[in-house]
C-alpha cells in the first residue's frame, strides 16, 4: 500500500512538509508499540534520513526500541558521525549490525531463479538474510528510511536493498554483489529492473512477508544555479510501488546524459563521507559511462586512508588490486580466499576501468606505493588540490586559466553520468 506519494523534477519538499507527510503516513498505520528504525549510515548523509529518523522518533517516542543503521559491510558509525547525521538522538538507541555473525537466514532464492534473472551470468542459490535484530526483535513496525539513487550493484539503491544488503549477512552480500558484477555494471546502473533487484524482491515476497516493513524513500537533487541540495520526492509505502515511483523520479533527476564523452573528469570526495576506496570508488562507478576511451579520471580523496571498510576485505584489496574484470574472474576460480569473498571480488571488478581510461587517486592517507600496488596511478593530494581547488570549481564542464578543460563532480554519490554511446 502507498501511504504517501509526492514528487517531480521541479518539486521541493520542505522539512515542514516532510514532517506532515510522515506523520500522516504513520497515523494511517494505526498504533505501533515496538518500532525499529533502519536508516543509512554517514555515507548517505544527504538522504535526509537524519531528519526523518528524528521525526519518526518524535512521533513514536519511547515506542522506538532501536535504531539499526544499514551499514552492510561498512564500518559502524562513530560518535562523531552519529552526531553529524542524527543530532541529539539518544545514543542508547543505536545498534551495531554485524554482517558476519548476527544474522538470521529467512530462506533462499533458488539457483534456477538466479540463473534466469542474470541471463546465465551466474547460477547459485542466494540466501535471504537480515540482521538478527530485524528478524527476532518482536517489532510491530520496521521503518526503513533512505534515498533512491543510481547504484552500481543493484541499479537503484534502497527499498529491499536497505534490508537484505544493509542489514544482510556475509553470504547474501557476497553473492548479490558478484551477481551484479558478473551480469555487468553498465547494464545495471540507473535501472529499476535488474537481476540483483529481482533477487532482493524475490526474497521480500517469498521469505520476509512476516516482517512489518514500511519504506520511507527520498529523491535528492541539486538546484540549478545554487547547487543547493533539495528533496524532489518523498514516497512512503509497504510494497514495491513506492520504490518504482522513487526510481522513476531519480532517473529523471539524478542521471546526466551527455552528448559527448569526457576526456578528463575530476571528482572530489568529501572526507566526512569517503574514508576508503570501497566507498570512494563511486567516483569510478558513476562516471565510467561518461569517460572517453583513453580519457582520465582524477580522484581528490582527502579522507581516504584505507581500501576496504571491513578489515578482511581491505587485506584482499591490497593483495589483488583493481586488475580488471577478466583477471578477477580468473582469480576467483584459482584463489580460495577471493573465491570466498565474492563481494570483494565484485568490488575489484567495479573499481577497474578495464584499461579504457586512467584512474589517478590523490588520497589523504595512503602512500604512493599502496595506491600503485592496487593498480591505480598516484598524484600528491596537495598539488592536485592547488590545481583543482574544490572551493573554486563548479559542477560540470569548465576551462581552467591555462586552457585545460575538465568536467568536475563535487559528490559522485548523488548521481550517474553517461554519454549516449556507452548506454547498453
Amino acid at each position: 500500500m502507498l501511504y504517501f506519494s509526492r514528487g517531480s523534477a521541479h518539486d521541493i519538499l520542505t522539512l515542514v512538509e516532510i514532517r506532515q507527510a510522515l506523520r500522516k503516513a504513520l497515523g494511517a498505520l494505526g498504533e505501533r508499540k515496538n518500532v525499529l528504525l533502519i536508516p543509512p549510515d554517514i555515507t548517505r548523509i544527504h538522504s535526509q534520513a537524519g531528519p526523518l529518523t528524528r521525526m519518526a522518533l518524535e512521533y513514536y517516542g519511547g515506542r522506538v526500541t532501536g535504531i539499526l543503521p544499514a551499514i552492510g559491510t561498512h564500518d559502524p558509525m562513530t560518535e562523531g558521525e552519529i552526531a553529524a547525521m542524527y543530532g541529539d538522538v539518544p545514543r542508547s538507541l543505536f545498534r551495531k549490525h554485524d554482517f558476519r555473525n548476527a544474522v538470521a537466514t529467512l530462506g533462499e532464492v533458488p539457483a534456477g531463479f538466479v540463473r534466469t534473472a542474470s541471463r546465465g551470468a551466474v547460477e547459485y542459490p542466494i540466501p535471504v538474510q537480515v540482521g538478527s535484530l530485524v528478524n527476532n526483535g518482536g517489532h510491530d513496525l520496521i521503518l526503513s528510511i533512505g534515498q533512491v539513487v543510481p547504484h552500481e550493484v543493484v541499479g537503484m539503491a534502497n527499498h529491499s536493498k536497505n534490508i537484505f544488503v544493509g542489514t544482510g549477512g556475509v553470504d547474501s552480500i557476497n553473492r548479490t554483489h558478484f551477481l551484479g558484477a558478473a551480469y555487468g555494471m553498465e547494464k545495471i546502473m540507473g535501472r529499476a529492473d535488474t537481476p540483483v533487484r529481482n533477487v532482493l524482491d524475490y526474497g521480500a515476497e517469498h521469505c520476509a512477508r512476516h516482517l512489518p516493513i514500511v519504506y520511507v524513500l527520498t529523491v535528492i537533487d541539486r538546484e540549478a544555479g545554487s547547487g543547493e541540495l533539495v528533496v524532489r520526492g518523498l514516497y512512503i509505502g509497504d510494497d514495491n510501488e513506492c520504490f518504482q515511483k522513487a526510481a522513476a523520479l531519480s532517473l529523471e533527476t539524478n542521471f546526466t546524459l551527455l552528448e559527448h564523452p569526457l576526456r578528463k573528469v575530476v571528482v572530489y570526495l568529501d572526507p566526512a563521507e569517503f574514508k576508503s576506496t570501497w566507498l570512494g570508488n563511486k567516483s569510478i562507478y558513476r562516471t565510467r559511462m561518461a569517460i572517453a576511451d583513453g580519457g582520465e579520471l582524477i580522484v581528490l580523496a582527502p579522507g581516504v586512508t584505507k581500501f576496504g571498510e571491513d578489515a578482511a576485505i581491505d587485506i584482499l584489496i591490497r593483495k589483488y588490486g583493481y586488475v580488471g574484470t577478466q583477471e578477477v574472474r580468473e582469480l576467483v576460480n584459482t584463489h580460495e580466499d577471493l573465491g570466498k569473498s565474492l563481494s570483494a571480488a565484485a568490488h575489484l571488478m567495479h573499481g577497474s576501468s578495464d584499461g579504457r581510461f586512467s584512474i589517478t587517486y590523490c588520497p589523504g592517507g595512503l602512500s604512493r606505493q599502496e595506491i600503485e600496488r592496487a593498480n591505480f596511478q598516484y598524484a600528491p593530494l596537495p598539488d592536485m588540490l592547488r590545481r583543482y581547488d574544490p572551493a573554486t570549481m563548479h559542477d560540470g564542464m569548465q576551462v581552467l586559466p591555462d586552457g585545460e578543460e575538465v568536467f568536475y563532480i563535487s559528490n559522485p554519490a548523488l548521481g550517474l553520468w553517461a554519454h549516449r554511446d556507452r548506454m547498453v
